[in-house]
């Protein structure tokens, strides 16, 4: 048995490692609902002027707070910043968890990155 012949399994196995891996990161930087996507767009649009140009910088900008924030989290600090402007004590308790505030915390944190990436 030639060496080719010996290397041939085990390269083999590695292509199907590596492929398995690309398509789990691929998945988990796809779990954004469009929903979620188009009205984070829609906004960004709202505040950055609707033009085309807003288009793909708020498309790259989505696309990059996917890549570095869960969809859970992303739900937990968007549910957060609605909450904290309601008034009375059910918004203090929003503006005073640790969990919110930490959740909110790193969704700015992703869209910092985002704004230097795509703006």
């Amino acid at each position: 048995m030639s060496f080719a012949e010996r290397v041939r399994p085990i390269v083999a196995a590695l292509a199907v490692v590596a492929a398995t891996a690309c398509a789990t990161r691929a998945e988990e930087a796809n779990d954004y609902p469009t929903s979620a996507r188009a009205e984070y767009v829609y906004g960004c649009m709202k505040a950055n002027g609707e033009t085309r140009q807003s288009i793909e910088q708020c498309s790259c900008s989505i696309d990059v707070v996917a890549s570095i924030v869960p969809y859970e989290r992303y739900v937990t600090a968007e549910t957060a910043l609605s909450m904290s402007q309601v008034r009375g004590n059910l918004g203090t308790q929003f503006r005073t968890s640790e969990q919110a505030n930490t959740a909110v915390n790193d969704l700015r944190r992703a869209q910092a990155e985002a704004e230097v990436r795509c703006f």
